[in-house]
């Protein structure tokens, strides 16, 4: 009987990327899956001068002497998402007046983190076990091609894989569109037609498991912080509104697959049924070290004999 377990919303912790290849030893699962969004938010400059770093991270300022100070803060910071940089003085003004030399070395800190995640995916991952990843809208399209060169990781976008035992694995990493105009964001009839192309309508998806990473809209799975104009959250984010993809719901609906794996919106952890369709958004807590999942016995005759939402 496999046991899958999924996460999502990682947002380059390093904890959290060793925590969910962890967690295939921990929680006996035969399948991984992460549904996508695995690039950190910035760059965290180490600025060396005097023989001394002085970096700033979330509001606090440190300055750090010897190379094991250093090495600590950088860890400190990659458990958080941020990539840590180390930098002369002259560097850190070139990429504050140049925000293209900026993006590139940002770009380059992504591929840096993901080459070295992917080699301890070939370290550490348990043989027999399949690990499934799907870049998501925030997931810049040069992550593509180490995926595509991995031995060990297999990427799920745009395919439907056959997982064994009659259960199959459909992935998209696309989503509605967002305020933060992202990578890999569309229109809803695009992104329809997207879902299309490998989950036609007219198939038995009865033992199918849609790993779409924006959730369906209105069904609680998508509830976000309401923003104003500006974009600014309104009411101290205890106003909340359904920011989910039309399209989903409507694949969801259509098809009824088993089973719906979301993510996206880190606050909106929950279980929701979308027809006969069990969805279920982990949420996201990567900012703490903290990978929240969700972990699934799955039977060929019964579809799901068990679940529960994980915290570790």
């Amino acid at each position: 009987m496999p046991r899958l377990f999924f996460a999502t919303d990682i947002h380059g912790s390093d904890i959290c990327w060793k925590k969910f290849l962890a967690s295939a030893a921990y929680y006996e699962a035969d399948l991984l899956v992460l549904g996508g969004d695995l690039t950190g938010k910035a760059i965290v400059p180490l600025v060396l001068e005097d023989g001394k770093a002085r970096a700033t991270l979330l509001g606090s300022a440190y300055e750090l002497e010897g190379e094991g100070a250093m090495l600590d803060f950088e860890k400190q910071v990659m458990s958080r998402g941020y990539y840590p940089v180390r930098m002369s003085v002259a560097e850190r003004d070139a990429f504050l007046a140049d925000h293209a030399l900026l993006d590139s070395r940002f770009r380059q800190a992504v591929l840096e983190t993901l080459e070295r995640w992917l080699k301890l995916a070939e370290e550490r991952l348990p043989k027999g076990v399949r690990c499934f990843v799907c870049p998501g809208n925030d997931d810049p399209f040069e992550v593509d091609a180490l995926f595509a060169a991995s031995g060990r990781v297999e990427d799920g976008e745009g395919k439907a894989l056959d997982l064994g035992q009659g259960f199959s694995l459909y992935s998209t990493g696309w989503s509605n569109r967002t305020p933060w105009h992202t990578h890999r964001e569309e229109d809803e009839d695009d992104l329809a037609a997207r879902i299309a192309r490998f989950a036609p309508p007219g198939l038995d998806y009865s033992r199918a498991i849609f790993n779409f990473h924006c959730p369906p809209r209105a069904s609680g799975l998508d509830d976000a912080p309401e923003l104003g104009e500006d974009l600014s959250i309104k009411n101290a984010g205890q106003s909340t509104v359904p920011v989910g993809s039309s399209a989903v719901r409507a694949a969801l609906e259509d098809r009824r697959p088993l089973l719906g794996l979301h993510g996206h919106i880190h606050e909106a952890k929950g279980i929701a049924r979308v027809k006969k369709t069990l969805a279920v958004n982990p949420g996201s807590l990567y900012e703490q070290g903290v990978l929240q999942g969700a972990l699934f016995d799955l039977d060929p005759k019964k579809g799901i004999r068990s679940y529960v939402l994980t915290t570790g």
